[in-house]
């Protein structure tokens, strides 16, 4: 049962604050056409940037008491933040180098 909530859990909380990110990001995205085409990337910055919150945060918070609760590595945690950023800036660059 515990699983089964720490699921849901999941789903709400990269439903949430995926939501809430991609309000505040979304809009930046509008400037230009080009930017708008390529907002995809921001979404997918988005889940990374959760998935490494859950990782190293959420997952000690929740229902589920199982093996394998552990932190991301320093070293990949960082590598998966400027993965991030890189994914959030890149609609602008391409916006520039395409026009």
């Amino acid at each position: 049962m515990g699983t089964l909530l720490e699921l849901l859990r999941i789903i709400v909380i990269f439903g949430l604050l995926g939501a809430l990110c991609w309000v505040v990001i979304g809009n930046i995205y509008t400037i230009n056409e080009t930017t708008e085409t390529y907002s995809w990337l921001g979404a997918l910055a988005i889940l990374v940037l959760l998935f490494v919150l859950y990782r190293n945060k959420f997952q000690f918070s929740g229902w589920y008491k199982g093996e394998g609760r552990k932190k991301l590595p320093k070293k990949v945690s960082v590598i998966l933040i400027s993965i991030s950023v890189i994914l959030i800036i890149s609609p602008f660059v391409l916006s520039s180098l395409l026009n």
